[in-house]
């Protein structure tokens, strides 16, 4: 089963990116070509069903899976990224951080009102950022098709944060 392959492939990090806090690293998964294939064609098959007309990555790990995931799934991606990132004229979206704030950027006409967007990240925490990614969506007029994500910690409910935008919340592990 993915859910398994994943959860004895990530490795925890103690204590990173602060005390207490056990990050959840993927970055071994990417040195198992075939894990990454199968985890690419997970998502798209937990995504069946649903209209989605562009893929939309947030930074940086939603640049992993991201692409290959529209490609597989016959539509464009689209970078979600930190401030100052992007080449040309983009709208913003700030959110609250533990300790202070960040913001986050697209390229304004990335997306066409009335588009499908499936909003990837690697990992569902607390749900910031992808709210924050989700507003950015909508300022546009599009839509937010669904969610999805390697791992999700579901102990940080951040799908209860982002089920209001849409309740199609998907992940292949959960913690």
């Amino acid at each position: 089963m993915i859910e398994s392959k994943i959860k004895s492939t990530v490795r925890d990090v103690n204590d990173f990116p602060k005390s207490g806090i056990v990050f959840k690293d993927i970055t071994p998964i990417l040195k198992d070509p075939a894990l990454c294939g199968e985890i690419i064609k997970a998502l798209a098959e937990q995504l069946k069903g649903i209209d989605i007309d562009v893929v939309a990555g947030i930074e940086s790990r939603g640049f992993l899976f991201g692409p290959s995931l529209a490609q597989l799934l016959g539509v464009p991606f689209v970078p979600i990224r930190k401030l100052g990132k992007l080449p040309y004229k983009t709208i913003q979206q700030s959110y609250d951080l533990e300790y202070g704030s960040a913001t986050i950027e697209m390229h304004e006409d990335a997306l066409i009102a009335g588009q499908k967007v499936l909003i990837h990240d690697d990992l569902l925490a607390t749900g910031g950022t992808v709210v924050a990614a989700s507003k950015l969506v909508m300022q546009v007029g599009a839509e937010i098709a669904g969610y999805s994500f390697i791992i999700a910690l579901d102990f940080l409910k951040g799908r209860e944060r982002i089920g209001p935008y849409c309740d199609k919340i998907l992940s292949l592990a959960s913690y």
